[in-house]
């Protein structure tokens, strides 16, 4: 993911989309097949790079190909399906571990679940074949024309989309792009709040109830059964919300659903650590506020992250910068996914979620006094203003 943006860069946004679609086929055959341990974690390994490299490119193309009234809207597209993906594995999981033995689910259940990785693969791959290269990347290339012809085909008018060539053009004169200039004065508060941005998605403890679901609420009381049916309803949550997050996006900006979103998460999670705190936590009361926190981030850092990080850059430095924030993003979730079983053991549940109800807080201050509202700008009056 380090390299991504800067490979997309150099060969184009599709170009690298189609790499890390057969990258998935590959992966997904691979985790479905693996003889061993060894290789399944390599395959593992495979998948997550294809995965880093799609959360970096696929926004960055997406915004640079739309509309500035409906960017927000479209960019969201790319966060919806990643819920509807953990939704049905979510779904599937539940399924097979319900119809089917624990010995069979351990010595085979698995593998079909990887399997199914195979099919959105595939499809993933098919469907790049009907979408044209990003009009900004080609203008980078001189390939003024086919980017005017891309143009054309998303804006409501051939002169509209001279415009956006001229626009285009005229940003990319001034431009001399690079990390060098990423690093720049002029550029390192857009630095900041992109990858501020991306770090808080990750830290302010959604994946600790993405990875540890089933552990939490068998904690609270649930019984296997029951955990594993919530985390069914984490996943219908998401998706619902994500869509309501896609509705609002274009409507009230970014910086609201953020201001918003860390106010609602605040207080959400102090409410889980109180449940938590309790000698017999009161199971229900904590699967709503984990549904309502849940809801919360989908529509907020879930979603909105995706878009400032693919909108807020010079088109120059874009590629670059979406990997600098991409690569903050998944360090957050590494640092997540590790720690919370350790937080968990050493200051108890209630403290650990005490703890990420305080970081969202922080994600407020850092929103009301860092990030600016991009709705409706086009790509270039950004870069302008950075």
């Amino acid at each position: 993911m380090v390299i991504a943006g800067r490979l997309s860069d150099v060969v184009g946004r599709k170009k690298v989309m189609l790499g890390t679609a057969l990258v998935f086929v590959v992966g997904a055959c691979g985790e479905a097949l693996a003889p061993s341990p060894g290789w399944l974690v390599f395959f593992r390994i495979l998948v997550g790079i294809g995965i880093g490299t799609e959360t970096t490119v696929a926004p960055l193309y997406i915004a640079e190909v739309a509309p500035a009234a409906v960017r927000g809207r479209l960019v969201s597209f790319n966060q919806l399906f990643n819920t509807i993906g953990n939704l049905v594995v979510f779904a599937v999981s539940a399924v097979i571990a319900h119809v089917n033995s624990e010995a069979w689910n351990i010595d085979q259940g698995w593998r079909w679940i990887f399997a199914l990785g195979v099919i959105p693969a595939v499809a993933f791959f098919l469907l790049l074949f009907l979408v044209p290269e990003s009009p900004r990347w080609l203008v980078r290339k001189g390939r003024s024309d086919e980017a005017l012809t891309v143009l054309k085909h998303v804006n409501a008018t051939p002169e509209a989309a001279r415009r956006e060539l001229t626009a285009i053009e005229g940003v990319l004169g001034q431009e001399h792009g690079g990390l060098r200039e990423l690093l720049a004065p002029a550029l390192r508060r857009m630095l900041v709040v992109g990858v501020g941005v991306a770090l808080f998605q990750q830290i302010t403890g959604i994946n600790a109830i993405f990875y540890y679901a089933p552990e939490v609420f068998r904690t609270a009381g649930f019984g296997s059964d029951g955990a594993m049916t919530s985390t069914v309803l984490i996943g219908v949550v998401l998706v619902v919300a994500t869509l309501v997050s896609m509705r609002l996006i274009d409507r009230v900006g970014r910086r609201a659903l953020l201001l918003v979103g860390s106010t609602a998460m605040t207080v959400l999670l102090a409410g889980i650590g109180l449940v938590f705190r309790a000698s017999h936590p009161n199971a229900a009361l904590l699967l709503v506020l984990i549904l309502a926190y849940v809801g919360f981030f989908a529509v907020s850092f879930g979603t909105v992250a995706y878009v400032i990080i693919s909108e807020i850059f010079p088109t120059r430095v874009r590629g670059v910068a979406a990997s600098v924030a991409t690569f903050a993003l998944w360090g957050g979730n590494y640092l997540v996914s590790q720690f919370f079983p350790v937080l968990v053991d050493g200051i108890g549940s209630s403290g650990t979620f005490f703890l990420f109800s305080g970081i969202c807080l922080i994600a407020l201050v850092f929103t009301a006094t860092l990030v600016p509202e991009t709705r409706g700008r086009s790509l270039e009056d950004l870069a302008q203003a950075g």
